[in-house]
């Protein structure tokens, strides 16, 4: 039960390595050249599109996949993981976007979990358990309360107990998928301290993120993988965002915010005064035909909660929403939907889907009343139907029967951007578009947002990114602790004027009557 650093290898030496590395399922061929080295000191990132074959390789290395050809060596030694525990006796940890705790065990119990330290007659010793997570935690230099239940942590204090757990295993390989697509900013800085802390220890890190600030901010090696090949290998320093770009698409990516001008035309979403205890406050804005407006703030500032109230999802205790005039009526959205309100949520695959559906059956559950005949749905309108959307936003699938779970991240968001694009609506609401989206995907996602807006359709998008709130928006609103606290025009838009407001007390509030309508 040491807490003293894993028996890492020199800084520099290699830890694992794949090599020509192959994986199929039936006809779709997921890898077909992985290629990946992995040193001792060194966080290496991996990058490429949604379907470049990152998440094949992390499973392959994690147990779940194995590989049909190939090399896999960790420590110089060839490897065939033939289940999760085998990889992680080995020393191998992955860390998911979201972890999976026992909710109703202790922080120290989650850590420990099947192999608690035992005293005699088979007890456990529990105080030995914690002085372990204590100590873990203390190297971490983070404050977690180890006796404390799981249940009701944050995505990134359980993201920290899962880092905490692979040290606990002494282990010598992090692989970090997607870990900050949820976290506010202080908690990625608090988790990146935390990587760069195992890095000096001589464990070996993968990062896996769409977001090249961080790549840049974290890593020393990038690896670029596309349509399942390995492309290149090269120490960040040597590397700039376009040539990476070009890499993992193929292509220049030309602008990745391609933000057209629109003619701004009359108020399409009024909300005024909408209360909810405990949630938000005094909440006035409006959007006009043509018009993005940004939702900015920090996770947890209330802005998905005000988009779940005005589509109908969440009820609020005062106010009111309307619609080209019309009263969008209190926790309804059938009625939302009849006035032309679509809502892309935040978690698509909770929110958005029906993970077991086909690609057609998703595509269509907005407009399948209109597929009808007869009083009949037939396979072929509904296949016709969503072959138009499927083309127009690229979904990449075997086949529209191919079931939404089994696509990557991109295609479950264009997917669902589709199924409320059918329906035609006056007003839609993007919650995090583009949140685990491939820079590819990312830049046709903004094209498509961009051409909706100049065809006349109001849009209020909420991003935690803000390069894409400051190149897309026409208006930045920005919430703090459940208020609208500052309204930006594009012009005057800036990453520090945002931030500040998301982060002080901002006493020379816009007042609500300006908040009210954009700046002409």
């Amino acid at each position: 039960m040491s807490s003293h650093s894993a028996k890492t290898g020199a800084i520099g030496d290699v830890v694992l390595e794949l090599s020509k590395v192959s994986k199929s399922f039936g006809a779709v061929q997921a890898l077909r050249n992985g290629e990946l080295t992995l040193k001792a000191g060194s966080i290496h990132a991996l990058m490429g599109e949604n379907g470049a074959g990152k998440s094949t390789i992390v499973k392959i290395i994690a147990g779940l996949y194995h590989r049909d050809t190939g090399s896999f060596t960790l420590d110089g030694t060839e490897v065939d993981f033939p289940s999760t525990a085998e990889s992680k006796n080995a020393g191998i940890a992955v860390i998911y976007q979201e972890p999976t705790l026992f909710p109703d065990l202790s922080v120290t119990e989650n850590i420990f979990m099947g192999r608690q330290p035992m005293k005699s007659w088979g007890r456990i010793d529990r105080a030995a358990m914690r002085k372990h997570a204590q100590e873990i935690f203390n190297r971490l230099n983070v404050h977690i309360d180890p006796d404390r239940a799981a249940q009701g942590l944050s995505i990134a204090d359980q993201q920290i107990i899962e880092v905490a757990k692979a040290i606990s295993l002494d282990a010598k390989v992090l692989v970090m998928d997607e870990p900050t697509a949820a976290l506010s900013l202080a908690e990625v800085d608090r988790l990146f301290a935390v990587a760069r802390a195992l890095r000096d220890e001589g464990r070996a890190l993968l990062f896996i993120s769409h977001r090249f600030e961080e790549v840049y901010a974290l890593c020393d090696t990038v690896t670029v993988m596309r349509d399942g090949e390995y492309i290149s290998t090269d120490p960040i320093d040597a590397t700039d965002v376009p040539s990476l770009v070009r890499k993992m698409v193929g292509r220049d990516v030309d602008s990745l915010f391609p933000k057209e001008e629109a003619t701004i035309g009359e108020v399409a979403l009024e909300v005024r005064k909408l209360n909810s205890t405990g949630t938000f406050h005094d909440i006035n804005f409006t959007v006009r035909a043509g018009e993005i407006v940004g939702l900015a703030g920090l996770v947890g500032a209330g802005r998905s909660e005000v988009a779940r109230a005005i589509f109908g999802v969440d009820s609020y205790d005062s106010g009111q929403v309307s619609v080209y005039g019309e009263t969008v009526p209190r926790k309804n959205t059938a009625a939302a939907m009849k006035l032309g309100v679509a809502l892309v949520p935040e978690d698509r695959r909770q929110q958005g889907l029906i993970l077991d559906f086909g690609v057609a059956r998703n595509l269509t559950l907005s407009i399948c009343r209109g597929l009808v005949r007869f009083g009949l749905l037939s396979a072929k309108a509904e296949n016709l139907a969503a072959d138009v959307w499927a083309r127009r936003l690229q979904v990449k699938s075997h086949s529209l029967a191919t079931a939404a779970g089994t696509l990557s991240g991109g295609n479950q968001q264009k997917i669902v951007l589709a199924k409320w694009l059918a329906a035609q609506p006056r007003v839609l609401i993007v919650d995090e578009p583009t949140r685990g989206i491939d820079v590819g995907t990312k830049a046709e996602v903004h094209r498509l947002l961009s051409q909706l807006a100049g065809q006349g359709l109001a849009i209020l998008m909420i991003s935690s990114e803000l390069p894409e709130v400051l190149g897309m928006a026409d208006r930045v609103l920005v919430m703090r602790e459940g208020r609208i606290t500052s309204q930006i025009p594009r012009a005057e838009a800036t990453a520090e004027a945002v931030m500040f407001a998301a982060t002080h007390d901002v006493h020379q509030v816009v007042a609500a009557t300006n908040v009210m309508e954009p700046t002409q």
